[in-house]
């Protein structure tokens, strides 16, 4: 099984105003489009960590069958969320899912769930990396053999480090679009999205 942990804590500093998970693009909110494609993909277990502006994020996703987190650490760094996540899960694999990627489809998330498990046949100490045109991206899926080794990490900022320390055990996943490589990060990249038209 594996678990995807669904980073939802930031504080879109660089969106200049709004929280970028509760805008919206076409009938839902950034966050509730991300989560629904990841449940539609087939993982079997769904945790999302919250933090800024939990209780409206919470009010949003409530009725999705996923266990909701608090990160109250949150401001300290995107780590903090990732350990609130792994220490819940249970999956044999942790795919780490930035709540800002609305743009990756379920089979997209399908396809990078299926090479993990494929993967984790041969090497229980992989890490799989979407990428696209040799541009690697998100959402990053780590064997539970690092299970202790995230949950001890210090940079604040991410388990690069630790990617980049196991790169033995790194592999690619190849992705049929780019939608990997794109996050909404300002409003710039929200109206770019919001200007195509939605599947």
């Amino acid at each position: 099984m594996v678990t995807a942990i669904v980073l939802a804590a930031g504080l879109s500093k660089r969106m200049e105003g709004p929280n970028k998970l509760l805008l919206t693009l076409g009938t839902k909110t950034l966050v509730e489009t991300t989560i629904q494609k990841i449940l539609e993909s087939g993982v079997e277990e769904v945790i999302v960590v919250l933090g800024n502006d939990a209780e409206k994020v919470r009010q949003k996703i409530q009725n999705f069958p996923v266990q909701i987190l608090v990160n109250e650490k949150f401001e300290s760094g995107m780590t903090s969320s990732i350990q609130k996540g792994v220490n819940a899960a249970t999956g044999i694999g942790y795919m780490i899912c930035l709540a800002d990627m609305m743009a990756i489809e379920s089979g997209e998330y399908q396809i990078i769930k299926e090479a993990f498990l494929k993967k984790y046949s041969e090497d229980s100490k992989c890490i799989g990396q979407p990428s696209f045109g040799n541009k690697r991206g998100n959402p990053v899926i780590f064997s539970d053999y690092y299970r202790q080794e995230i949950l001890a990490h210090q940079d604040p900022e991410g388990c690069r480090d630790i990617v980049q320390t196991n790169a033995g055990h790194v592999f690619k996943i190849e992705m049929p679009t780019n939608h990997v490589l794109l996050d909404l990060d300002t409003p710039e990249d929200f109206e770019r999205f919001h200007a195509k038209p939605q599947s």
